[in-house]
C-alpha cells in the first residue's frame, strides 16, 4: 500500500455513515477517534518526512478540515481536535463555539488553509548542515573533510592543506565533473554545492601545474603524517570519534532504516544520515591501514598497531561500537595482517588484548558475542549499524509482506523491535560539553581523516613495506 493508498483509505474510514452498514451511530465517533489517534501518531513520528510529500500535506489539510466539521455535532472529538493541533503545530485555538453550523462555509476553510504555516515544504539541505566532503590527493586518496554546505572553496583549502601539510598558497581546488571536465573553483566559490551538482570529484592541486592538473604525488614526505597520532592521546582520540559517530548517529531518523531496507531504488534522499554513518564507519577502517602503511620506519608501525589497539579498546569501553568494529576490521585488513614483520614485534599483552577485542567482532552464531557484549551497554550507546541493517534486511527478505492477501503483522512486529534500538540507543544523551582548546587538534585530526581507498593501492604500500618472502 502506498502512502497516498493509505491517506485515501483513512479519508474513506474517516468520512464513512457507516463502516459496512454494520455499524451503529453510537459507533460512529469512536471510529473517527481511532483515525485521529493513528493520525496523530504517524504525523508525531514522521512529521518532516510527510511534510515534504504533496499528497500527505493534501491529506493533513483536509482531515484536519473534517475534524473541524464534525466536532460540533460530536463534542468528544474536541479533545482529539486540540492533540491534532499540538501535534502539527497550530498557533490559533480553537473550540466548539466557533465552529457552529451558522460559522461552517467555504470561505472559512479557504482562510485556514491560507494561514496554516505548520505544512511549510521543508528544504532538503540547508546552509547551516554539515555533510562529508572528499578532496582528492592523489587517484586513490582522498581528506574527508565535515563542512557546512556554505563553505566556500578558500575554507575547504584551508582545512586540506593544514592536513597535508602544505602552503595553502601553492594549492587550487579543481572540481572534476563526471565527463571529465576540470573548472578550477575560485576562493569564494560554494565548494560543496558545486561539487554535488556538477562534479564527480573535487581535487586539490600545485597552482604551478594548474595548466596540466597533475595530482600531488604520494611522496615520502607525505607518508610521515601517520607520525602525527603517535603523540595524541588514545582516550581522547577515541572520544572524539564518539562525538563525532554520536553526531550522526542523533542523527538518523528510525524511519531512514525503512527506506533502506524496502526502497532499495531511489531513495537516497530519504538515507541521508543513514548513509553518512555508513561511510564513515569505512572510512575508518581504511583510515587505520592508511595511517598504517604509510608508516615506514618498522618501529614506529609497531607502535602505531599498538595505538590502534588501544583506541579500539577505550571505543569499546565508551560503548561506541562503530568506530571499535571499523579499527579492528582495519586491522584485519589483509595488506595489514600480511605484516608479519610488524605483528611479531608487537608485545603479548596486546596481542591478547586485541584477540579479545576481535572475539567480540566473530560473526558465528550469528554474532552472538556482540549481541550479548552490547546488551549488557547501558544507552547511550552506538551500534554497529551494518549488523543492524543486516537484521532487518533478513527479516524483510525472509518472510513475505502479505499471506493470503492480508498483512503479515507479525513480519512488520519483528522490523519495529529492530528499528527500536535506535531509540533505545539514545534514551540518553552522550555529554556535550565543549572539548578544551588542547582538543581542538584532535577533533580536527578526527573530522579531517586522510584515507586510501583503494585496496589495490593499500596492497601496493604494504608489499613495499614488507616484501614477499
Amino acid at each position: 500500500m502506498t502512502t497516498d493508498d493509505l491517506c485515501q483509505a483513512l479519508l474513506r474510514h474517516y468520512s464513512a455513515k457507516k463502516y459496512q452498514g454494520k455499524e451503529e451511530n453510537s459507533d460512529v465517533p469512536c471510529r473517527k477517534r481511532k483515525v485521529l489517534h493513528l493520525v496523530s501518531q504517524w504525523i508525531a513520528l514522521y512529521k518532516d518526512w510527510l511534510h515534504e510529500d504533496e499528497h500527505s500535506k493534501m491529506f493533513l489539510k483536509t482531515i484536519y478540515r473534517n475534524v473541524l466539521d464534525d466536532v460540533y455535532e460530536y463534542p468528544i472529538l474536541e479533545k482529539e481536535l486540540k492533540e491534532f493541533q499540538k501535534i502539527l503545530g497550530m498557533h490559533r485555538r480553537h473550540t466548539v463555539d466557533e465552529y457552529s453550523p451558522q460559522r461552517k462555509n467555504k470561505a472559512l476553510f479557504h482562510q485556514f488553509s491560507l494561514k496554516e504555516n505548520w505544512l511549510q515544504h521543508r528544504g532538503t539541505v540547508t546552509e547551516a548542515e554539515e555533510i562529508f566532503c572528499h578532496v582528492y590527493i592523489t587517484e586513490h586518496s582522498y581528506v574527508s573533510v565535515k563542512a557546512k554546505v556554505s563553505s566556500t572553496a578558500q575554507e575547504i583549502l584551508k582545512v586540506v592543506a593544514e592536513k597535508i601539510q602544505h602552503a595553502e598558497e601553492d594549492l587550487a581546488l579543481v572540481a572534476i565533473t563526471f565527463s571529465g571536465e576540470k573548472h578550477e573553483l575560485q576562493p569564494n566559490d560554494l565548494a560543496i554545492s558545486k561539487s554535488l551538482e556538477a562534479s564527480g570529484r573535487i581535487c586539490v592541486y600545485r597552482k604551478d601545474l594548474a595548466d596540466t592538473l597533475n595530482p600531488f604525488a604520494e611522496n615520502e614526505e607525505s607518508q610521515q603524517r601517520s607520525i602525527r597520532i603517535l603523540g595524541m592521546n588514545t582516550w581522547d582520540l577515541a572520544l572524539e570519534l564518539m562525538n563525532f559517530d554520536w553526531s550522526l548517529f542523533n542523527s538518523i531518523h528510525e524511519q531512514e532504516l525503512i527506506y533502506f531496507t524496502f526502497s532499495r531504488q531511489g531513495s537516497g534522499e530519504h538515507t541521508v544520515n543513514l548513509s553518512l554513518l555508513l561511510q564513515r564507519c569505512n572510512e575508518v577502517q581504511l583510515w587505520v591501514a592508511t595511517e598504517i602503511l604509510l608508516c615506514s620506519q618498522l618501529c614506529k608501525r609497531v607502535q602505531l598497531v599498538k595505538k590502534f589497539i588501544k583506541i579500539a579498546a577505550h571505543c569499546k569501553a565508551q560503548r561506541n561500537l562503530n568506530s571499535f568494529f571499523a579499527i579492528v576490521m582495519g586491522l584485519n585488513t589483509a595488506s595489514v595482517s600480511r605484516l608479519s614483520q610488524t605483528w611479531e614485534k608487537i608485545p603479548g599483552k596486546f596481542k591478547k588484548l586485541f584477540s579479545e577485542l576481535e572475539s567480540l567482532t566473530d560473526p558465528s552464531l550469528n554474532h552472538k558475542a556482540y549481541r550479548d557484549a552490547f546488551k549488557k551497554m547501558k544507552p547511550p550507546k552506538i551500534p554497529f549499524m551494518p549488523l543492524l541493517l543486516k537484521d532487518v534486511t533478513f527479516i524483510h527478505e525472509g518472510n513475505k509482506t502479505f499471506l493470503d492477501n492480508l498483512v503479515n503483522f507479525e513480519k512488520l512486529h519483528m522490523i519495529a523491535d529492530t528499528v527500536r534500538t535506535l531509540r533505545h540507543c539514545r534514551t540518553n544523551q552522550f555529554g556535550g560539553d565543549v572539548s578544551p582548546k588542547e582538543h581542538q587538534e584532535l577533533k580536527s585530526y578526527v573530522n579531517h581523516l586522510y584515507v586510501i581507498d583503494s585496496q589495490q593501492a593499500l596492497f601496493e604500500l604494504s608489499h613495499r613495506l614488507e616484501p614477499r618472502a
